[in-house]
């Protein structure tokens, strides 16, 4: 909680200090740099809390789903449990219903049983007979307690593993609940950062859009995926491609606005492939390739911790939904400090 207050602290100083510069009625050079600088630690701070709190939707989406699942198992565990006791359990009453003793009792002495009867011969053959059963039984017996006890086994490994997921359950919903409140935070937060790129005038709003050194003139170009990378990933290329212009918005996923990662997903969605949702989950999937390796579809990660995402379209470029206040646009891929690339 203390890194959370100091996190909201720092971009509430932040944008304190964007505020009284946005206000003053002339705003000299080397302050709108300061200005654009802050505004660009602000977004970086933001769009990293953001991806955070969507992982952990994501995560308790996903648990939710595992304790349905573990639910349904322990169920179906118990049943085979009380069938495997119940089969157990008839064919003892069975068994001595045959013998006319109890199971847990012993045979009377044959030799005894044979001098009281009025046929011995049958009285012989009877124990005989009982002998034999006994022992097949006593074998089909322990076979069935067998089966009972792995059933039991199974139950009881099955309601630790529900235990278990019922336990990390409350802990991501304490999580949950921690980072809502932070959510609204850093939504007054982000607010107050749209409204200050939405003051920009003209020109400085230009030098805001431009701050990652777009291809301003790639829209007109007659684009064709280089070759390299698979269809999939060059209808991925295409998909992305086609959202050109398309706003930012924090936490979209299009079809009409888009944050970072939402852009590589539904990119991929259009591809017939399901990538994960955050920029920190997509650089944890995939394959890992270097920077010499890179190929069309390619998921490239930016910063520390990979808070921002874009897709390699091939020729050295990377499109990408950047930040608020600047559409979908195609940048080099150089243009910022680079994390890692994965390849789906």
């Amino acid at each position: 909680m203390n890194k959370s207050r100091r996190f909201f602290g720092s971009v509430a100083a932040v944008v304190a200090g964007i505020s009284v510069l946005s206000l003053s009625p002339v705003v000299s050079a080397d302050e709108l740099d300061t200005l654009l600088a802050s505004m660009e630690e602000v977004s970086q701070q933001a769009n990293a809390k953001n991806e955070e709190v969507k992982q952990l939707e994501i995560d308790l989406e996903n648990q939710g789903k595992e304790l349905e699942v573990l639910e349904q198992e322990v169920k179906d565990a118990s049943a085979l449990v009380d069938q495997a006791k119940s089969q157990e359990d008839q064919y003892k009453e069975q068994i001595n219903r045959i013998s006319g003793t109890k199971y847990k009792g012993t045979l009377v002495d044959p030799i005894t049983n044979a001098i009281s009867s009025d046929d011995p011969q049958q009285a012989i053959d009877r124990a005989a007979y009982l002998s034999t059963l006994s022992k097949k039984t006593q074998g089909l017996l322990g076979e069935l307690s067998d089966s009972t006890r792995q059933a039991a086994k199974a139950r009881n490994d099955k309601s630790r593993a529900l235990a278990e997921a019922k336990h990390k359950r409350h802990d991501i919903e304490q999580k949950h609940k921690l980072l809502l409140k932070e959510r609204e935070e850093l939504e007054e937060q982000t607010n107050e950062l749209a409204a200050q790129v939405d003051g920009l005038s003209e020109q400085d709003r230009t030098r805001w859009i431009e701050k990652n050194e777009p291809v301003l003139d790639f829209v007109a170009q007659e684009f064709s995926i280089p070759s390299g990378g698979s269809e999939t990933a060059k209808a991925a290329v295409a998909a992305a491609m086609s959202k050109q212009g398309a706003p930012y918005s924090w936490g979209a996923i299009g079809p009409d606005a888009f944050d970072c990662s939402g852009l590589i997903y539904w990119s991929y969605q259009q591809a017939g492939l399901t990538v994960p949702r955050t920029s920190q989950a997509q650089m944890a999937a995939g394959t890992p390739v270097s920077r010499e390796e890179l190929q069309p579809g390619d998921v490239v990660g930016y910063y520390p911790g990979a808070t921002h995402v874009g897709m390699y379209i091939g020729d050295g470029m990377l499109i990408h939904a950047s930040d608020y206040g600047i559409p979908v646009q195609v940048v080099s891929v150089d243009s910022m400090p680079w994390y890692g690339a994965r390849r789906f």
